[in-house]
């Protein structure tokens, strides 16, 4: 193991250590020749005892992952990238090609005004990479390659001053200012000339309807100023001039808003104490009143147009087909003449007919050229890539409280974007994507390294602000293809200190915790253990791991609620319609793959089973649509909870990770040995395996988890391993392997992995059975409060009803202890059971219906193999009744054993006090004279 380097040691050493070569792949695990295989590769970390294949080695079989993948690629193949390309191209101030962005968290007029834009381009890169990955379609390919080419434009554009966008005008060319690109046009000082009477003209084409943007602004601060705005509070045009803030404006508003996407002719003449303004020719406002001049003004700072001196206002998005200053005063015949005929102002005139370059000539012959800016200026390195500008960067720094209308998680948004730039490059081996990946490492740590620690640990410490999801993983992965030790050092900058020393010393500080903002982080620090050896790393993961699951923990694999965590071992009293966010899932399967990657604990893949098949495959909505991913936010586990599909306006963080899900499903049904000697089966699911350096082909062929177990079928050249098998702690109704029709012999062990070895040629099966039995978990502080479980699906009742549905489950309990037999299936739908009038379905289906994920569990009277005793089901102050006491000895061996233990049980609650000997007796008979299932 490499000596642990501490982050001093790196930030000291960062510019001028040598770049270690990565392990070479001769350790990975090649794609099928079936599909397009990647030529980039991620080296496999020394500290791996375990490989996993690329996604192009393991196809999937039809079945239900299959099918939930098909829903998904539907939406890949179908969505325009444009669209999730618009704000990144109106940021860097080129054309849009008249997309439209998508909406939600993706546009200005979304959530936080917009402050996470540009995340979801990340998680779509990322699922195409993985379709292309998966399937080998070219069409996947083709689109990434848009989408990088259009992020290499916007690189570049964003490196150089704003250019000019040229459109259509009124006369000729114009000039556009897309929303979002901060861009305006600085006129130099003089464009006034002091004159004491003026004329001020433009023709304009506003695109979007918010209030108090500029045409013009000219001033000093928010003091001293002249402005025209298309739209006032009142949605009209309004011209004012004061040199005694806003309360002292002398102004003049116009009577009816100017049309959207439509040109539109404004002047304002101002003579003695008469102002006019006018709109498409017409006087629309007269003001006798205004005593202020642009001389009175005198020299002024700033001449504006399209920016104001307000912070708060929005740049004027639209197109400037010209603008015109007269020293006199325009008569309204002449200004009715402008609307026909192009006019040059004697102070200043620009026609705005440039078609490239960042200046505008001015016509009046006095030599004002104008200059095309961004508000923001422009990016501190020529790394930067972002779908705003570096602005949220730059304060965040200075933060020290949360405020997400002002600052919302860009680190986050850079780790999507660069997450999605590593996943294209290492699926098409395209060099643009590693550059551009690179480039955000370096402006990074250009931007973070000089930061002091206190304010690195603030920064990370900011609820929603500072949160940076997988970045640290991201970064690693990164360092480990560019070899540059500065992008090791900046994989540290995110240490936060509090969180890594709590979970090394195993102390339990989440309640509170934004959960989806740390367990990202885990997996991250999990990834600098492997680069740097430091084991506080890998200790800190995985003491974390364990305080989530089960601690906090639903029967479904999610967590959180609200999007917090609460108090260990507090479940009933989370439930609402905000849990179990779905990122959550989707991290911490994360988290639990890479866990289990250093360390074979079966519990990493009992997590890995459940959380996947029941919340990632359920929040996925059963219903094609190329426009919507259609995945769940929340899943809500209140009783008649409804799945809502299309959450928040859409394009939100877990929609992100949805498609990210439904595209990998077979990352995890396989792992090889780092040194050849086994191939782990953690998953059972159609698919197939290419193990390339083996020369083997592996194909499970099951319909799991409708179907109770899978065949195992090898092919391809002589070739030694075990073949490990995962026995999963569900499978307590028995694991039978068998290798070509006999039995492998051992004793499996629910909880564990049964190891096959042996020389495997071709043509050899390995069958599995594993029946599974109906189960319920209880809640940890509420045992009443139950889930349902057959094998490893959650079943859910669904129901309209608001409060939790009571049932019994005891009635007809199996002598194996197995509880399905209180249930009746439902004819022709798989793992749909019927009890009490109220279906019960697999929570994998994405339907609509409300449902109950939790129910409550109500054993009124003593009842054996549906003969009720009539006697009551006596309870201690605990809550344990003495129907739990009796099922707790399951399984029994036969009726005989289960009557003895019933006596047992009986007679010890009849010395305690708690049951009356003639019911004891009564409780007796029943169990001696009931029929049992097996």
């Amino acid at each position: 193991m490499a000596q642990p380097l501490t982050r001093r040691t790196l930030l000291q050493s960062a510019v001028l250590a040598a770049s270690v070569p990565g392990i070479a792949g001769g350790a990975s695990v090649a794609a099928s020749a079936a599909t397009a295989a990647p030529t980039a590769a991620l080296p496999p970390p020394a500290a791996w005892t375990l490989l996993p294949f690329d996604l192009g080695s393991v196809s999937l079989g039809p079945g239900v992952f299959a099918d939930k993948r098909r829903l998904m690629l539907d939406h890949a193949r179908g969505y325009d990238v444009n669209r999730l390309l618009q704000v990144y191209r109106a940021n860097a101030g080129l054309s849009t090609l008249g997309a439209v962005a998508p909406g939600g968290w993706e546009g200005l007029d979304g959530e936080a005004n917009g402050n996470l834009r540009g995340h979801y381009t990340g998680h779509f890169l990322t699922m195409l990479s993985q379709a292309y990955a998966s399937t080998g379609d070219q069409l996947y390919a083709d689109r990434i390659g848009t989408v990088v080419g259009a992020l290499t434009e916007v690189r570049e554009a964003l490196r150089r001053d704003p250019a000019v966008l040229s459109v259509t005008g009124r006369f000729g060319t114009a000039v556009e200012n897309v929303r979002g690109s901060y861009q305006y046009v600085d006129l130099p000082a003089g464009v006034l000339g002091g004159a004491s009477e003026i004329t001020l003209a433009a023709w304009v084409k506003p695109t979007h309807a918010g209030t108090w943007a500029r045409v013009l602004d000219f001033g000093d601060d928010t003091t001293r100023y002249l402005y025209l705005t298309p739209r006032n509070a009142g949605g009209v045009p309004r011209f004012a001039v004061t040199t005694g803030g806003p309360g002292a404006e002398q102004g003049l508003d116009g009577t009816a808003p100017l049309p959207l996407d439509e040109w539109s002719h404004l002047a304002v003449t101002l003579a003695g104490s008469t102002g006019t303004l006018y709109v498409n020719g017409t006087e629309v406002a007269r003001n006798t009143a205004m005593s202020l001049t642009p001389a009175a003004l005198g020299t002024l700072a700033h001449h504006w147009l399209g920016r104001s001196h307000y912070a708060a206002d929005p740049v004027f998005a639209g197109a400037f087909g010209g603008f015109d200053v007269w020293s006199r005063v325009l008569s309204a015949a002449e200004i009715g003449g402008l609307q026909s005929v192009r006019g040059a102002g004697d102070l200043a005139s620009y026609a705005f007919d440039e078609t490239s370059g960042s200046t505008f000539a001015d016509a009046s012959g006095h030599g004002l050229t104008a200059t095309l800016r961004r508000t923001w200026g422009g990016p501190s390195h020529p790394g930067f890539l972002a779908a705003y500008p570096e602005t949220q960067f730059i304060e965040l720094e200075s933060m020290t409280a949360s405020d997400y209308t002002r600052v919302w998680a860009p680190y986050y948004t850079a780790h999507k974007i660069l997450r999605g730039l590593l996943d294209a490059h290492l699926a098409t081996d395209d060099a643009r994507a590693l550059d551009l990946a690179s480039g955000l490492g370096d402006w990074m740590h250009s931007r973070l390294s000089p930061l002091p620690e206190a304010t690195l640990q603030r920064m990370w410490g900011l609820f929603s602000s500072g949160e940076f999801g997988g970045i640290v993983e991201a970064i690693c992965d990164l360092h480990a293809l560019t070899g540059k030790a500065e992008h090791l050092a900046l994989a540290q900058l995110f240490d936060l200190d509090r969180l890594i020393d709590a979970c090394t010393a195993n102390t339990d500080i989440l309640d509170g915790l934004h959960a989806n903002q740390h367990i990202p982080i885990f997996t991250g620090y999990v990834r600098l253990y492997d680069a740097t050896g430091e084991e506080r790393y890998l200790t800190a993961a995985k003491n974390f791991w364990d305080m989530v699951v089960p601690h906090r923990m639903y029967g479904i694999g999610g967590t959180s609620t609200g999007e917090f965590w609460r108090a260990r071992d507090v479940i009933a009293g989370t439930l609402s319609a905000t849990t179990a966010e779905t990122c959550c899932a989707y991290n911490l399967l994360k988290l639990s793959r890479l866990l289990f990657l250093h360390e074979q604990d079966p519990k990493y893949m009992e997590y890995y089973e459940r959380a996947l098949l029941n919340q990632v495959l359920g929040s996925r909505q059963d219903t094609p649509d190329a426009e919507k991913p259609l995945v769940t936010y929340f899943i809500g586990l209140t009783p008649g909870h409804v799945r809502d599909y299309t959450p928040k306006q859409g394009t939100t963080c877990c929609e992100g990770t949805g498609m990210e899900s439904a595209t990998k499903y077979q990352d995890s049904v396989y792992f090889a040995a780092a040194d050849g000697s086994a191939l782990y089966v953690n998953l059972y699911s159609p698919s197939t395996l290419t193990w390339a350096e083996k020369g083997v082909t592996v194909t499970q062929s099951t319909d799991f988890p409708r179907e109770q177990g899978t065949t195992l079928t090898v092919r391809g050249r002589t070739a030694s391993f075990a073949l490990r098998l995962r026995v999963p702690s569900w499978a307590t109704a028995g694991f039978r392997v068998t290798v070509n029709g006999r039995g492998a012999g051992g004793t499996p062990t629910p909880g564990s992995y049964f190891t096959v070895s042996r020389t495997w040629h071709d043509g050899d099966t390995v069958r599995i059975e594993a029946p599974f039995r109906l189960r319920v978990e209880k809640a940890l502080d509420d045992p009443s409060l139950q889930t349902l479980f057959h094998g490893p699906v959650h079943l859910v009742a669904r129901d309209a009803a608001t409060t939790y549905l009571e049932f019994g489950l005891y009635r007809n309990a199996a002598l194996s202890g197995d509880l399905l037999p209180s249930l009746t299936p439902v004819d022709g739908k798989p793992l749909h059971h019927t009890l009490d009038g109220t279906e019960f379905a697999p929570f994998f289906e994405g339907a609509e219906d409300p449902t109950h994920a939790y129910v409550r569990r109500a054993e009124p009277r003593v009842v054996f193999g549906n003969s009720d005793s009539g006697v009551a089901n006596p309870a201690k102050a605990d809550g344990t009744t003495l129907l739990d006491e009796v099922w707790a000895g399951a399984p029994f061996s036969g009726k005989a054993a289960l009557v003895a233990r019933v006596r047992s049980v009986v007679n010890a609650w009849v010395a305690d006090g708690m049951l009356g000997q003639a019911d004891g007796e009564t409780v007796v008979s029943t169990a001696r004279s009931a029929t049992f299932a097996p």
